[in-house]
């Protein structure tokens, strides 16, 4: 346990150093400077491990079947939220990471929900809900359906369902960038 945390601290101390060291030099030399920040923003903007790196965002893939509400807690025990989608080619990525994980295609849980107001359907992370990819005649909100579930149907698109029915889900939060 000694060893695990000597390295640790060495290696915060190598980054400090490396950082402080960019500053110095940037500092010296001003032309340099913009060159060198965005060097240390693109060495430290990662997702750690079992996360994948999607559109600038960290995502995860949850296989343990949950409600929406156990769904959107687990991920924000996290540090994330259920995942939002901006674009149909995030979409698609969401769904390759699925299936490499999953080892198929399977139904999961994204974090929109329209339960605060029928048909006013909005991102559990706080971002915009401006993309959609509903599948034909959905919503439609049969029977109370208030949470959006990923990869229905033939098309696997988006389909509106009870927040109680148990799935899979995708969890996402903001990469990591170090900033000097």
């Amino acid at each position: 346990m000694k060893i695990l945390t000597v390295s640790a601290l060495v290696c915060a101390m190598m980054a400090l150093t490396r950082a402080a060291g960019a500053a110095a030099l940037s500092e010296a030399n001003p032309e340099n400077a913009k060159q060198v920040k965005s060097h240390l923003v693109k060495r430290w903007r990662v997702c750690s491990d079992r996360w994948t790196e999607i559109s600038g965002r960290c995502f995860l893939f949850v296989p343990r079947a949950m409600t929406w509400s156990q769904a959107e807690r687990n991920c924000q025990s996290l540090g994330a939220n259920l995942a939002s989608v901006h674009a149909a080619e995030e979409y698609r990525q969401i769904q390759r990471l699925i299936s490499n994980k999953a080892h198929r295609i399977t139904q999961a849980w994204l974090g929109a929900t329209d339960a605060a107001q029928e048909g006013v359907w909005f991102w559990s992370d706080g971002t915009p809900f401006a993309f959609s990819y509903w599948c034909k005649g959905e919503p439609n909100n049969a029977g109370y359906q208030h949470c959006l579930q990923m990869n229905h149907g033939g098309d696997k698109c988006w389909d509106d369902i009870q927040c109680h029915s148990h799935l899979a889900s995708v969890c996402v939060k903001k990469s990591f960038q170090f900033l000097g």
